[in-house]
């Protein structure tokens, strides 16, 4: 009974990024590896807590991070197109 309650809790999580802008994804992704990341790494240096709220924070600095890189080559990218689509004429 247990699994089935897991199993539906993780499919209405799930459906809820449905509508996610790739912004909100990326946030939300590095948001929590980072906070599994720093759960384990503070477990381990003897405050859990402490590390998962840290790496939450470092997680989602890189994903926005990411996110912002990821843009501007696309950005270059259709720039660079439009460019050779223009010199072609």
């Amino acid at each position: 009974m247990k699994r089935i309650a897991a199993l539906a809790a993780a499919v209405v999580l799930l459906a809820g990024c449905e509508n996610m802008t790739q912004q909100q994804k990326a946030a939300g992704i590095g948001t929590v590896g980072g906070a599994a990341g720093g759960a384990v790494i503070g477990a381990l240096a003897g405050n859990a807590a402490l590390g998962t709220a840290i790496g939450a924070g470092a997680g989602l600095v890189g994903g926005l991070i990411y996110n912002h890189v990821k843009e501007n080559e696309q950005s270059a990218y259709q720039n660079g197109y439009a460019a050779g689509q223009q010199s072609k004429q």
